[in-house]
């Protein structure tokens, strides 16, 4: 598995549309596993911080209680597409990445400074997060999917592989 500094690495351009759409809501949603193994939906935000895509949980949340106790997750950034009966006739471009998502194992984050570092690279004060739970992302795969014309576009990255484009009419 890879960190997001080794998947930007890897394949720069794939990784920059990807942290594009990512970065372009705040809000993303995350999967989780429960007790019993089945899945668990909650809204989350993540971001990319040099070489870390991580994100944090409230103390004691179900989520985070899921990650520790098994770290395997998935995350949807929001889609960023375009309704083609709603851009007709307009000049609406087409999405650099339409539908984003990656998974992996998150990874607790416990070095107080560690912590501190990422919460003031986006302006927060990390004594407002005292007991709150962080993670990195241990990247598995990431995957794109977007509609060309009549096609359905799939690009894939895993570590060690390049990207790679599945195309389906």
């Amino acid at each position: 598995m890879a960190g997001w500094g080794e998947f930007a690495e890897s394949a720069p351009e794939f990784a920059a549309r990807v942290r594009e759409s990512f970065e372009s809501h705040k809000h993303k949603t995350i999967a989780t596993l429960r007790k019993d193994g089945s899945p668990r939906i909650s809204g989350i935000e993540a971001d990319i911080t040099g070489a870390d895509l991580w994100f944090g949980s409230m103390p004691g949340a179900l989520k985070a209680r899921d990650l520790l106790r098994d770290p395997r997750f998935a995350l949807h950034g929001p889609p960023v597409l375009v309704d083609a009966e709603e851009a007709e006739g307009t000049e609406a471009p087409a999405p650099a990445v339409g539908d984003v998502k990656l998974s992996g194992r998150a990874v607790e984050i416990t070095d107080p400074a560690r912590i501190a570092s990422l919460l003031a690279a986006r302006g927060f004060d990390p004594d407002a997060f005292d007991g709150s739970h962080f993670f990195t992302a241990d990247i598995h795969e990431v995957v794109a999917i977007r509609i060309e014309g009549d096609a359905m576009v799939i690009e894939l990255w895993r570590p060690g592989h390049a990207v790679r484009r599945l195309q389906r009419t």
